[in-house]
């Protein structure tokens, strides 16, 4: 019986070395698949304490006059609710400035679509990215992806991503309309954006 022990725990040890061999590399091939790989997060400089930023800006509309920054791409056939504009799309390129005054310090560019998306309420799916041109935030970007009721006093909106100061980026805007021309259709809405980045 003394002489199976060491031949057992021998066995037994070679069986764990092989279980443990075949799992390690079964982990290591889970972690690199040739086209992706994991990494460590301080390489991307993750390791930083995470910020949150909040801006105050002013989003214009301008769907009037010869130079609109606001242009309808898509018109439907058959709008089955011709009060919500069910279906219709307008590309922009409005201007982000610091106050309501389009005159007022431009820091950024609302570049995406917005679409309305209600059969039952004028309701918007906002598709945009705010690209900052001013101060240390120049050529970086956040991304904003939601549901816009238009004639809700304040609505929010996911921040869903970013670029250069703000990649990884998450937080929400809350959009409230500072002036509406019913004669023009151009908008001017107050946008608060929170931001955490790192």
């Amino acid at each position: 019986m003394a002489r199976i022990l060491p031949i057992f725990a021998s066995k037994f040890i070679i069986l764990f070395s092989f279980i443990s061999s075949s799992t390690i590399i079964q982990l290591s091939a889970a972690k690199n698949h040739g086209f992706a790989r994991t990494l460590d997060k301080k390489i991307l400089g993750l390791n930083k304490k995470e910020k949150l930023t909040h801006f105050k800006v002013y989003w214009h509309d301008i769907v009037s006059g010869r130079n609109p920054t606001s242009v309808q791409v898509v018109t439907p056939k058959n709008t089955t609710s011709a009060t919500t504009g069910f279906g219709i799309m307008s590309m922009i390129d409005d201007p982000i400035t610091a106050g309501p005054e389009l005159s007022s310090k431009m820091v950024g560019r609302a570049q995406g679509l917005y679409a309305l998306a209600s059969q039952e309420e004028i309701g918007l799916l906002m598709v945009m990215n705010f690209a900052f041109i001013e101060g240390k935030y120049n050529g970086s970007s956040i991304s904003v992806l939601g549901r816009n009721t238009v004639f809700s006093k304040v609505r929010e909106m996911p921040v869903i991503g970013g670029s250069g100061l703000f990649r990884f980026a998450r937080g929400y805007v809350q959009a409230s309309t500072h002036k509406f021309d019913l004669k023009t259709g151009d908008a001017i809405v107050q946008y608060n954006v929170y931001v955490l980045h790192y």
